[in-house]
This record gives structure tokens, sequence and C-alpha cells, in this order.
């Protein structure tokens, strides 16, 4: 069984290369490109990091519910968070993160099963690119391109399967195998600090790389990685390190070249990429995987039943936190906006008045959709029932990492403040705002903004374990809005220390682990 496994494991990996598009933006149907001779010339090794990007929006173990980075950004990021409020009592095994201890699971498997499949692919261009017939500097740009592919998947797998840093005693504790060559031996778990030395070790050399090679990717190519999302991903993995001086160097570098969005490109649905986003998983109607994708479970315009049926929606509680002069609250329906609104006071469901007059707001959401209190209109679809592009990093981001990363080296508020001031008053989703917190205030105000903006992109549970705060969701009856199997207080010492078990899977067949 454990040769039938590894092998099957393979097999998947080296797919990646013989569904490559040349162009990845090509609107025909993907060209095929056989195994020996990927790495035979640099221009037919591109089409192998092309595949990484790819590997990011498929369908994974016979589910719909698995599309790829969508999946990690909703199960884990949202659904598992403290304010994502999905009408789905049914899923509260997952929700209510029980599932975190359990080996057998498929939300336990899953990560473990997609990030590999990248690193694997990623160790295979590492290894051979240098042999491959080429400029010298397309060889360095690939093979930086490879490294950062696979900083990115050590670091989500640390986020996912360790300790939150400061559990970690320094980062002695156990997370994740360190797969850094081709092929799939028996190795041990390794610690948290040394997963983060080998992303910090991938991305310094990515980013040597990326500037000896002197390349970069075109504006069009999103989806491609570069420099800059070696810094995006560099900040990151610093501040889950508590390493504030590099999260605070690298998302100054990250951000330097994509400024906020305007507000009307922050009310355009965030289906497209714009002048803000750093790196995004690319989408179109010709590469479309339909129900799977994560549009289709979150765009509010989406025809597919899981959007239609079960709406997303913010919490009430941090709706309530929003400045009513801030355009992000907008995003959201207030169920009090305007008289005769009747939206069930157990569910939060509307009736056919309440569709009507979303209907009336955005005449996109389909007739047979419903209607819930505090749904979201952040997220719609380009095309049906689920096509848009994906964000991984925005500079939005990198900006609430610099303040967090300042705020935790005890450098002056003001430098805090103005960085809070540029992300809400600087770029006008909010004229009105002026950070003045100092202290423990400051820090909450970071947290409330992290919250408010970066809501539904995948950040909500993630935040929460680094923090180290509880998961606090208010049932209707306590004048929340979640259904009351799914509402509660979860404390970070529950449900496995907020960390996924090694998957029964690895154990089985990897010998070193027992």
């Amino acid at each position: 069984m454990k040769i039938i496994y590894k092998i099957g494991f393979l097999a998947l990996a080296l797919a990646t290369f013989v569904s490559c598009s040349k162009d990845y933006l090509d609107t025909e149907p993907t060209n095929e490109i056989a195994p020996g001779t990927v790495f035979e010339t640099t221009e037919n090794a591109k089409l192998a990091v092309n595949g990484l990007s790819r590997l990011m929006k498929r369908q994974y173990i016979s589910s719909q519910g698995f599309n790829g980075e969508g999946t990690i950004k909703m199960y884990y990021g949202n659904y598992s968070g403290n304010n994502f409020s999905v009408p789905l009592p049914g899923w509260s095994s997952v929700i209510n993160m029980e599932y975190f201890a359990n080996p057998n699971s498929t939300y336990t498997y899953y990560p473990w099963y997609y990030y590999y499949v990248i690193i694997s692919n990623a160790n295979a261009i590492i290894e051979q690119i240098d042999a491959a017939d080429g400029p010298q500097t397309d060889k360095e740009f690939i093979k930086a391109q490879a490294l950062t592919f696979r900083a990115y998947a050590y670091t989500m797998l640390a986020q996912l399967y360790g300790d939150r840093w400061s559990d970690s005693n320094n980062g002695a504790t156990n997370a994740v195998v360190l797969r850094m060559q081709e092929g799939f031996e028996d190795l041990p778990l390794s610690t948290l600090a040394e997963t983060y030395a080998v992303v910090y070790n991938d991305l310094e050399t990515a980013i040597s790389l990326y500037e000896s090679s002197g390349l970069n990717r075109t504006a069009a190519n999103n989806y491609e990685v570069n420099k800059d999302v070696a810094y995006a991903i560099f900040a990151r993995a610093a501040l889950n390190k508590e390493d504030y001086a590099n999260a605070e160097r690298y998302a100054a570098l990250a951000r330097a070249n994509y400024p906020l969005m305007t507000n009307a490109e922050y009310n355009a649905g965030f289906s497209n990429v714009n002048k803000e986003w750093i790196w995004s998983v690319f989408d179109s109607g010709q590469e479309t995987i339909y129900f799977y994708s994560f549009s289709s479970y979150i765009a509010y315009n989406s025809t597919a039943s899981a959007v239609r049926t079960a709406p997303k929606s913010i919490s009430k509680d941090l709706y309530a936190q929003i400045p009513s002069t801030d355009i992000r609250k907008k995003l959201f329906l207030n169920p009090t906006a305007v008289s005769g609104l009747r939206f069930n006071a157990s569910t939060g469901r509307g009736d056919t008045t309440e569709l009507k007059y979303i209907r009336s707001l955005y005449s996109d959401i389909p007739a047979n959709a419903q209607a819930f209190a505090y749904m979201q209109f952040k997220f719609k679809a380009n095309e049906m029932p689920g096509v848009a592009q994906l964000n991984n990093f925005r500079s939005a981001e990198m900006l609430l990492i610099e303040a967090e990363a300042k705020f935790k080296q005890a450098k002056p508020a003001t430098e805090v403040q103005t960085l809070l001031n540029a992300l809400t008053r600087g770029s006008g989703r909010d004229a009105n705002y002026n950070c003045t917190a100092t202290g423990d205030a400051l820090f909450a105000e970071i947290k409330k903004y992290r919250a408010i903006e970066l809501w539904g992109e995948g950040f909500d549970f993630f935040d929460m374990k680094r923090w180290g705060d509880p998961i606090v969701r208010k049932s209707f009856a306590n004048g929340g809005n979640f259904q009351t199997i799914l509402s509660g207080r979860i404390e970070p010492s529950a449900n496995n220390k907020w960390k996924l078990v090694t998957p029964q899977r690895e154990t089985d067949f990897n010998s070193l682990i027992d």
C-alpha cells in the first residue's frame, strides 16, 4: 500500500507538467507537453511554473468543495473564524473545528495533500532547471519562482499544522515534513523553527535570484510570482513567527509598487485584478471549475446553490463596529435600512419582500436566491456560476502587517496611527477616520481594521490563532447572527490548540512518524 500511495501522489504531481498552458491567459484549451521534455529547455520549464499557478485552482479529492487555494480561504480561514456567518448548521463540525484532532478527517488531510502537491512540483523545478537549455537569466527567474511557491506552501502548512509561535517554545514543537527534494521518501516531522528557517532561506535565495536575473512578470500576469510576492510571503511568515522587524521591513517592500485601490475599485466585486493586488489566482470562463470555485461559494450573484441557499454574512458584532461613514459598511446588508424589512429573529432569513429589496440594490442577484440579514456584497462573480480572480496578497494586508509589527516593536504610536490613517482615511474608505488611539486601544484598533478590511479573504481564523484570542460567536438569541449550534466560545486551548493533526495517510505510509 505504501508504494501505491507514493506512486499515486507522484502521478498527480507530474500531471501538472502535462496540462500547462503555454500562456496561462490563453482562451484556448490548455496545451500538453510530455513529462520527459519539461526540463529540456527554459521555455518548456516556464510551462511547469505556470502549472504551479494552475494547481491553486482545480478540483481535488473528488469533491466539489476542495478547489485549491479557495478552499483554504473559505473552509479554514473564513468558516472557522470569528466574523463569518453562514447558515449551515449541518457544517458545525467544520465551522466549530471539531475535526482538528481527527487524523482520518478529509478536512485534516486536504491542506496537507494540496500543499505537498505544490511542493513536489516546485522541488522538481528547483532541482532540474539548472540543466535546461536556455539563458541563465531565465533559469534564475524560474528557480526563484519555484522557491517562492515552495516558501508559500510551507508558510501555509506551518499556520495550519504548527502551533502558534507563542505556544511553540520558540519554535521547538513539531510541525510538518520538510520535503526539499524530488520524491516522497520517509522523513520525520521537523520543528516549527526549522520550517520557518526553510521559508526564510527559500525567500532570501529567491529574492537574490530575482535581482540577478533582472527579469519580472508582465503587468497582465498577476497570477505569476515575482520579487514582490516573495516580499509579501516573507512579511506574512515573519509576522506569524513574531519576527516583527522582518515583518515590518518586508511588508513595506511588498506594498511599494501597489497603491491602495480606489473606492470604485473596492466596490467592484473583488473579482478582477487591480493596482492593489500583489498576487492572485487566475480564473476565466475558459478556465473555470464551475461549482467548485471560491466564487461559487461566496459571490453574492452566483447561481450556485451554495450561495443562493446559504449566502455569506458578516457577524452582526463586527458590522456594528464599522462607522456609518465607511464605504466598507455598505458592502453588507443593513436589515434596518428601510422600514418594512422583516428578517426572522431566529435564523436571519428574509422572505419575498426582503429579496425584492436586495434585488433593487443588486439586480444581478438570482431571483431564486435567499435573503439574509448582514449578507455580503463584497464579492461577486464575473461569469456564472462563479468565475472570478482570487486575491492572495494585496497591499492593504501589508500595510496592516507593518502597523502590527511596529506596535509589537514598541515604536512610536504616531507611526502606527499614520499607517492606519493611510489605510482608511487616505484611501478614501472613510474620509472621517482619524486614529488617535495608543497602548492597548491601538492594538485593538489594528485588530478591528484587519477584520473589517480583510473580511471574507481567508484571514479570520489565522489571525485569531496567531493572537491567541478566543472565537466568540453570538447566537440570534443572544443578540448575534449565528445559528445556535455555530455560536459559543472556542478557546485557543481547545480543538488540539487550533492546529491540524498530522493526517493518518501520512503517518500510515511514513515510517519515521509515529
